[in-house]
């Protein structure tokens, strides 16, 4: 047996032992937001560690694809969102989101996807061509008869939040600012570890949404690092949320082999969107069963970017010097978040913002998880998941919200149209409010 088989077995009665630390003490389905409000899924214990007592010794041919010894539960595994609610409220620590993911991969094996998940999860393609057409693509996004025939023909729902592609990628927009910067200033080396941070920008940034990128690395410079952009591709996310587990695991291989370099010469790793950070320091090794030594460096070495910046007060190093924003801000903190165990970081950054009534919503899930509520078949379930939610963001009576995850953002200010944005941006839009009172204050002199 080889080394790397040894590991996979080691990995593998590791799921199995966490299926018999299960308590059968319901828990995980008390928090479920989809079993919360449908009877289609069961809950996540049912398909989970209790259906794993059923299933363990059992090979399918799909073990030799790379996907662990147990056989796949019925079909009612796919109404899952994969939240991660289950995980994070186990009392016994049981990984049953984890454990629901990898059976979904189990059953979809071996078979073609639809071609609706197999584009749900080309981020990369879908950007790419998105931006090269954006005029015409932004135009068909938002006409509704093109909408309703995506609807019908490819099934996805047509009122599903779907955000403009920007003007070009942004790994393209810094490679012409890293060729201007050569030009002007003769600057080739990369700054070192201590002096800048890595940046994971992930799809919504490179295809969607510069402006949450450029926050953060003003929000950075203003404290003195500098960011390094290095070549990546999606971070397989959406592909794993659909079960296309092969595919998800080259896209991790890829990202953990630029990645992994930065992290041995000591740079921190970070990311603005919370979904692709926790698949990188979480998923690649709990769901796609990656335990080389790239995988737990490139971990380690991962931070959310408003998790890196309380790192930054709490050690006496962040610039505090921000200006008032006397407004309401309602703040989602996403599945994705939570699952990472930092607490809730940008509600202790915006504490510091004098004016800024920041308030936690504090509930769970907004639906959308990613690809799941774009499906027209689960976007109702999205929809009344989110409903707590929706209306304590239009009750707030606030002109903005903030969340730490794109497609959560996206599926708020859809369903209340309030302007939802990165709590980078907030923090960035603070500074500013001091830089404006300098400039009063100095032109009054």
């Amino acid at each position: 047996m080889t080394i790397a088989e040894l590991v996979r077995e080691a990995a593998l009665e590791q799921v199995g032992y966490s299926a018999d630390e299960c308590l059968k003490c319901n828990v995980c389905n008390t928090v479920c937001p989809v079993a919360r409000v449908t009877d289609l899924f069961p809950g996540p214990k049912y398909v989970g560690p209790q259906a794993a007592r059923f299933r363990m010794g059992h090979t399918l041919p799909a073990q030799a694809k790379g996907l662990p010894r147990l056989a796949s539960p019925d079909r009612t595994v796919d109404w899952c969102s994969g939240c991660g609610c289950c995980t994070a409220a186990c009392p016994a620590g049981v990984k049953v989101a984890e454990m629901n993911s990898q059976s979904r991969a189990r059953m979809k094996a071996g078979k073609l996807p639809k071609l609706r998940d197999w584009g749900l999860g080309q981020t990369d393609l879908v950007g790419t061509v998105g931006v090269l057409f954006r005029p015409i693509a932004n135009w068909a996004l938002a006409n509704r008869p093109i909408r309703r025939l995506l609807h019908i023909t490819f099934g996805i729902h047509h009122s599903a939040p779907f955000p403009k592609f920007s003007r070009g990628t942004y790994q393209s927009a810094w490679k012409r600012r890293q060729k201007r910067l050569q030009k002007q200033f003769g600057i080739t080396a990369e700054p070192g570890p201590g002096a800048a941070v890595v940046y994971f920008h992930g799809c919504s940034v490179n295809y969607y949404e510069p402006e949450v990128a450029e926050a953060m690395i003003a929000v950075l410079a203003r404290n003195g690092y500098e960011v390094i952009v290095p070549p990546q591709v999606c971070c397989g996310l959406p592909l794993i949320s659909n079960g296309i587990y092969g595919e998800a695991r080259a896209h991790a291989h890829k990202n953990l082999e630029i990645l992994a370099g930065y992290a041995r010469r000591g740079y921190k790793i970070l990311g603005t969107s919370s979904s692709c950070i926790h698949t990188i320091k979480a998923e690649y090794r709990e769901m796609l069963d990656i335990h080389d030594d790239e995988a737990t460096v490139v971990a380690n070495a991962t931070w959310d970017i408003c998790e890196f910046l309380l790192d930054l007060h709490d050690q006496g190093k962040l610039d505090t010097g921000f200006g008032p924003l006397p407004q309401d801000l309602p703040y989602h903190a996403p599945c994705q978040l939570r699952s990472h165990g930092i607490g809730l970081p940008a509600m202790d950054l915006f504490a510091l913002v004098p004016g800024l009534r920041a308030r936690d919503i504090d509930h769970d899930c907004c639906g959308i998880a990613g690809t799941y509520g774009m499906k027209k078949e689960k976007y109702g379930i999205a929809m009344a998941v989110g409903a707590p939610l929706f209306e304590k963001v239009r009750a707030s009576g606030a002109t903005e919200a903030a969340c730490d995850s794109e497609t959560c953002r996206w599926q708020i200010q859809g369903a209340t149209g309030v302007r939802t944005r990165h709590p980078v941006e907030i923090l960035l839009a603070a500074y500013r409010a001091a830089d404006a009172a300098d400039a009063a204050e100095a032109a009054r002199r």
